[in-house]
């Protein structure tokens, strides 16, 4: 599982060298099937992970959502690689720096060890489960921590796109919030996982590549993310797309 672990962030940290390249050489924006936005940093960026994943895991299946929406279709087995080679299309668009390169592996449904790198912030998250989750910034490695909520309220973070949606601002009224902040991309998980947030509420669309690795980062580090009933949120569903569900810090 370790060697599996370094494989990822060093894939992750590839593709995100990759993906700077792209962003200061310039891009156009296309449009897929499902009208979600798609850059050539997307495609190459899978292509590096896909690659470098089936050559050193033959026997290791990959789902990345990029051939998934290319009408490639592999059974998963019991245990998968779940790829978002940029997640957060919208934000790397924008030219917000809310976008991350996520690889997480799925055992019987369950996330079991991530990495995400932040491109624009220049940081790598990764995490085992039962081994705990570490950050790499400014070349230094550090273990990272989720925390229990302080007592003056919960630090949110939120969806961008969700920031107006009634339905958030009455899910919010049942706690003590302290602050709330609204960003794109698994950054969310990785603000939890680090000790610095303590809840994220998910209410719209996301697919099981969004979350695999960054639930498995903030799981590492103490957290959870269930769904609106409680469960943990797993894997393998129907179109490999996630019911609304919270991450948390420390419970």
């Amino acid at each position: 599982m370790q060697e599996l672990l370094s494989l990822a962030v060093r894939l992750a940290d590839e593709a995100a060298a990759l993906i700077r390249e792209v962003r200061a050489a310039g891009f156009a924006v296309a449009a897929k099937a499902d009208e979600t936005p798609v850059t050539v940093a997307d495609t190459r960026a899978e292509a590096l992970i896909v690659a470098g994943l089936r050559a050193a895991a033959p026997d290791i299946p990959v789902i990345a959502e990029e051939e998934v929406a290319a009408g490639l279709h592999i059974a998963p087995g019991t245990r998968y690689w779940l790829v978002d080679p940029l997640d957060g299309t919208r934000e790397f668009a924008a030219g917000r720096p809310e976008f991350a390169v996520n690889i997480g592996l799925i055992e019987h449904g369950v996330p079991v060890l991530g990495a995400v790198a932040s491109p624009a912030l220049e940081e790598l998250h990764f995490g085992l489960i039962g081994h705990g989750a570490w950050r790499r910034r400014g070349g230094v490695e550090e273990q990272i921590a989720a925390r229990v909520a302080p007592k003056a309220g919960l630090t949110v973070m939120a969806s961008r796109h969700y920031a107006d949606a009634p339905e958030l601002a009455a899910l919010l009224d049942r706690y003590r919030v302290a602050a709330l902040t609204n960003i794109g991309s698994a950054l969310k998980f990785l603000r939890l996982a680090e000790g610095v947030a303590d809840f994220y509420p998910r209410l719209g669309r996301t697919m099981e590549w969004d979350t695999a690795a960054p639930q498995a980062v903030l799981e590492a580090a103490g957290g959870c993310v269930l769904t609106t009933e409680g469960a943990p949120l797993r894997y393998g569903k129907p179109g490999w797309e996630n019911p609304d569900f919270n991450a948390w810090g420390l419970r």
